[in-house]
């Protein structure tokens, strides 16, 4: 062999070297890495069955309290102190016996009024916990009674942070299906046995909750950080529900680099019934070091076996082997394009399927939308039906009044009374106007929506509603107001699909005054307001309100309460569809005072 080929020789041998001492430095760092995973996942298992195993295990513990007879006794004598003192001994020795944090007895306002801390400095009795989300899951003020209740947050009275459960109270022997809460017990847990757990543990541990908010770790700079930046409508919802106090939540990575070194990919589970994430951090260092201790002892080999190989094979042995990879090489590539040709057939042949399918979706969601057009416009010229006897009427007022001026036109000019024929002429002309003005309202109404999306004026669209049907109330002696509060409320939407809505709703409230006796006394009420976020109408009646069953299926299509021939019960469903088309929501109730209520919430448009 001549020197230069020696070196050729020599060279190609030592890159081999090197790309296999990398090749092993990968499979190790793989190895590594899976282990390390595997082994995150096992630690990870555990911790989460141990914390879930704590929190299922006081999830019944509310629901058992709330069944004493003493909470319902307390809730119903607030004033008899004797009762009072009674149920907070006995919630200190459940409280001693459970190994809880806390428990403690609210009314419907959310005032404690019995606790198991009554003795001590930070005692709940007097505090109001109304704006915590466990209260108002518990209490659902809708009649009855809501879900357990759920939250994590730092007290507001200790500033200890624990995991709160909530059970509404109900009176004793009564049925909870159908029985109203007189107040709601919660139960407040430590989480922090936990922290001190983990932190025998080498790799970060952290639980967070559903905003990526860490409330629960091993490392400590961590708490009440984020997982990544949240947003201001974020932020804005735990100060109000003071979740973590008055804390500004700022991301992990802007601490200081040594405080997040280990925050990177990281393992999680879901833990418990409010979107949690439990997370362990593997420890990187370890799968490099195991990496380079892999690739160091593959580089000895290498050494070892290219003396072995530069003593004992020929040139010809291993121009052979070198014949040979390029073959294998060689078939490995032409292996390569079959494959490649035949995966390209095959996506082709999926693309072609795909565009088919969703020429499919486009002709059904055609067909869909004229449909649901259609439907739409129907409704609105059923309506008009419905009104043409008040239409009629309005109409016919300034037609009568037409002809009476016109006549008594003539009579003047026959006296040559110019002035008072030409005073009876403007009345003819006025008279005009209105018919005018009330078919522009109508033929407005009735024609198709153009689905364009548009800046809609909510007062207008309001008078634009009333003014339709304001001849069927003078025909049936009702009264509507109409309360603006000075409000100039906008949103996205359609005038007219909107006015339907809204001439839907005011004309089913004015049926239902048709038992309200006398005249005089029905009444419907449109109230419009906004705050920063939303628009809100409110139309009331003062008839004799919805039945239970009516309110389950109200906006199911085809459901009506009308007489045979009156109504298709197309009316609410399609007036909630606009609405939800608008990103709205269509709502129906029974009012305290007698009658129904029907809001409708709509985003509102900044200008």
């Amino acid at each position: 062999m001549s020197g230069g080929k020696r070196i050729i020789w020599l060279a190609t041998t030592i890159v081999i070297a090197l790309a296999l001492v990398f090749a092993t430095y990968l499979l190790a760092a793989r190895k590594a890495a899976d282990e390390s995973r595997q082994a995150g996942e096992r630690q990870l298992q555990m911790i989460a069955l141990d914390l879930e195993s704590v929190l299922e295990r006081y999830e019944t513990l509310p629901y058992a309290v709330a069944y004493l007879p003493l909470a319902a006794q307390a809730l119903n004598r607030p004033q008899d102190l004797a009762v009072q003192r009674e149920l907070n001994l006995m919630l200190q020795d459940l409280q001693l016996q459970a190994k809880v944090e806390a428990i403690y007895l609210m009314d419907t306002t959310g005032t404690t009024i019995a606790s198991s801390n009554w003795e001590s400095a930070s005692s709940y009795i007097g505090k109001n916990f109304g704006f915590r989300p466990y209260f108002s899951e518990a209490i659902k003020a809708n009649g009855v009674g809501g879900t357990t209740g759920h939250f994590y947050a730092i007290g507001n009275s200790t500033n200890i942070p624990g995991y709160f459960i909530a059970q509404a109270v109900y009176p004793v022997g009564s049925q909870r299906a159908a029985a109203k809460p007189l107040g709601v017990i919660a139960v407040k847990i430590s989480l922090r046995g936990f922290e001190q757990a983990w932190r025998s543990s080498e790799e970060p541990i952290a639980l967070a909750d559903r905003n990526g908010v860490v409330f629960l770790s091993n490392r400590a700079a961590w708490q009440y950080h984020s997982l990544q930046a949240l947003d201001q409508s974020v932020q804005q919802s735990l100060l109000a529900t003071l979740q973590y106090a008055d804390k500004q939540i700022s991301p992990i990575r802007s601490l200081p680099k040594a405080e997040h070194a280990d925050f990177g990919e990281y393992l999680a589970r879901p833990i418990g019934r409010l979107g949690w994430q439990l997370m362990l951090f593997p420890n990187q260092a370890k799968v490099q070091k195991s990496a380079l201790q892999a690739a160091m002892i593959a580089a000895l080999m290498a050494g070892v076996l290219l003396a072995v190989a530069g003593a004992f094979y020929q040139r010809q042995r291993r121009l052979a082997e070198g014949l040979l990879a390029q073959s294998a090489l060689r078939n490995a590539a032409d292996d390569l394009d079959r494959k490649i040709a035949l995966r390209t057939v095959e996506l082709t042949a999926g693309n072609e399927q795909l565009e088919a399918q969703l020429q499919k979706l486009r002709v059904t969601e055609s067909l869909l939308r004229s449909t649901q057009n259609e439907m739409l416009q129907a409704g609105k010229l059923a309506m008009l039906g419905q009104m043409a006897a008040g239409i009629t009427h309005e109409l016919n007022q300034p037609l009568t009044a037409i002809r009476a001026f016109a006549d008594n036109a003539g009579v003047f000019l026959a006296r040559g009374n110019a002035q008072q024929a030409s005073a009876n002429l403007q009345h003819i002309s006025d008279a005009s106007a209105r018919m005018g003005a009330l078919i522009a309202q109508l033929k407005s109404y009735s024609r198709k929506s153009s689905e364009l999306l548009s800046v809609v004026d909510v007062a207008q669209s309001i008078h634009a509603a009333a003014a339709i049907l304001r001849s069927e109330f003078e025909r049936q002696g009702a009264q509507l107001e109409i309360c603006l509060n000075g409000e100039s409320a906008q949103v996205l939407g359609d005038s007219i699909r909107l006015e339907q809505v809204l001439i839907n709703l005011i004309h089913n409230a004015l049926d239902a005054l048709d038992a309200v006796e006398p005249a005089e006394l029905k009444k419907v009420t449109v109230v419009l307001a906004q705050d920063a976020d939303t628009v809100s109408i409110r139309i009331m009646d003062n008839g004799i309100g919805l039945a239970d069953q009516v309110l389950q299926h109200l906006f199911e299509p085809f459901f009506t309460t009308k007489p045979s021939g009156s109504g298709l019960g197309l009316g609410l469903s399609i007036s909630a569809s606009i609405v939800q088309a608008m990103n709205g929501q269509l709502l129906a109730s029974n009012r305290e005072q007698g009658g129904a209520e029907f809001v409708l919430h709509i985003p509102r448009h900044a200008s």
